[in-house]
């Protein structure tokens, strides 16, 4: 695999399993919670606490994961056998958690129902996301190929969600109120067990992974694998920013629908919004990779982290019960969601390399499991926390609320994540990686690999 910038064709083979992927991910936000709190009956504080444990489950599994990843390679290379491990896995678990039967194991369904099959399937997400994102990385050295890499694997990202939301979008047209509920998110389930397994076999038959050369084994130690996110400074930087936007995006996502519904009136458009969200999403995207060709990918989060600030803040004046100033409203808010997954996902590869350039040691999975965790970090604190304070303020999930309750609660929705976001700017806008830091550290690790591969060649 040369230097020049991957082809088109085998761009779009690696991006596909980011569809069903991300098809997955935004339910978990988004319609999950809501669901097992009203239409299964679990209450708002039980669900909030079981999305909070679950995703703090990750505390373990993703950097397990990360580890597994870059120790253990096949004849497949570093990742691909670890992308179709999981499939089987992630489609009994989307199974069990998007289609709960009335009764298991002869009993209703319960909170521990619930955090066993959430705690399983966050095992094969995590697994399927570190490994393509991990590969992803690796295709490319160059500081801009791979924001061009991870830019279009976010609009493949986005496709997948919009994909997922059309289907429960149409529910909502056509479905009885009592039905509407079980069947979107049944919707959405069948989507990713159907979706998942060709995009999957598509990426790994046609994308060969980057030749590395060989090393001799290194073991990771605990102490070290610590004292990494201690004493690397960028990655601290990064890590930091990404919990922000996990905190931000997780907020205004677990609390969508509620805002929809209650706040501006329109509960029966809700996906058909979410939906426009995520289009405008995916559209404005290569925008993003432009703007972080010209002035960094650092300035371009900070650049867009401030326009969906003022967005978000103009969402403030929508009329209860217009769709046309509502939809305006949310398309531009959308415009601003891709950029900061991308960029962060960009950066990392850059911050990966910088530490294997000090340390002499590859941890492109460990580095990426490190981001992934942070970011579902914030998604389970964003739930945990808002959840239980929507529920403390008196807001009613299933019935009428007071004027003064739904001030509150669009507080908390537009609020929240705005003070995140303000924090997140000022640690990311400095950030000491750029194209030119890039270039020297790449410089240096093109010389040890081709010296590395010509003494596997005299040998």
């Amino acid at each position: 695999m040369s230097d020049a910038p991957l082809k088109k064709s085998s761009l779009l083979a690696y991006v596909l399993p980011g569809a069903p992927i991300a098809a997955l991910g935004l339910p978990i936000v988004v319609y999950l919670p809501p669901f097992y709190a009203q239409d299964m009956g679990l209450g708002l504080g039980l669900v909030g606490t079981i999305f909070m444990i679950a995703r703090f489950w990750d505390v373990i599994t993703d950097p397990l994961m990360g580890v597994l990843s870059d120790r253990f390679p096949s004849r497949w290379g570093r990742r691909r056998h670890w992308i179709v491990l999981a499939v089987p896995i992630l489609i009994a678990c989307v199974y069990m958690v998007f289609m709960p039967p009335e009764t298991f194991l002869g009993s209703p369904i319960s909170g521990g129902y619930l955090l066993f099959w959430m705690l399983l399937l966050y095992i094969g997400y995590t697994l399927i996301t570190i490994s393509h994102l991990s590969w992803g990385a690796e295709l490319h050295p160059d500081y801009h190929e791979r924001s061009r890499i991870q830019g279009w694997r976010e609009v493949a990202v986005v496709a997948g969600m919009v994909a997922a939301l059309a289907l429960p979008a149409l529910i909502d047209r056509v479905a009885a109120d009592g039905a509407a509920g079980m069947s979107r998110v049944a919707a959405m389930g069948w989507f990713i067990i159907l979706a998942m397994p060709p995009a999957v076999l598509i990426a790994v038959s046609c994308v060969s992974e980057r030749p590395q050369p060989k090393r001799p084994a290194t073991k990771i130690p605990l102490g070290q694998t610590l004292r990494i996110i201690v004493t690397n400074k960028p990655l601290q930087k990064l890590v930091s920013a990404d919990l922000l936007a996990g905190l931000a995006t997780g907020a205004t996502g677990s609390l969508f629908i509620f805002f929809v519904s209650h706040v501006i009136g329109l509960g029966h458009l809700a996906s058909a919004l979410l939906l426009l969200y995520f289009i405008t999403g995916c559209v404005a995207a290569p925008i993003w990779i432009k703007i972080s060709y010209r002035v960094g990918k650092h300035r371009a989060l900070a650049i867009a982290t401030m326009c969906r600030m003022v967005f978000a803040i103009m969402i403030l004046f929508a009329p209860t019960g217009n769709m046309l100033a509502a939809a305006i409203l949310f398309a531009l808010f959308g415009s601003t969601y891709a950029a900061a997954p991308f960029l962060l996902r960009s950066i990392i590869a850059d911050v990966a390399d910088h530490d294997e350039a000090q340390s002499g040691v590859q941890r492109t999975g460990l580095y990426y499991s490190l981001l992934t965790l942070t970011n579902k970090i914030g998604h389970a604190l964003a739930v945990g926390i808002t959840y239980p304070l929507i529920e403390w303020i008196g807001f009613e999930a299933t019935g009428m609320n007071s004027k003064e309750t739904l001030n509150a609660f669009t507080a908390i929705f537009i609020g929240f994540p705005i003070i995140c976001e303000i924090v997140l700017i000022a640690a990311i806008w400095n950030f000491p990686i750029d194209a030119a830091a890039q270039a020297q550290t790449r410089m240096i690790l093109e010389q040890r690999r081709q010296a590395a591969l010509s003494e596997g060649t005299a040998d």
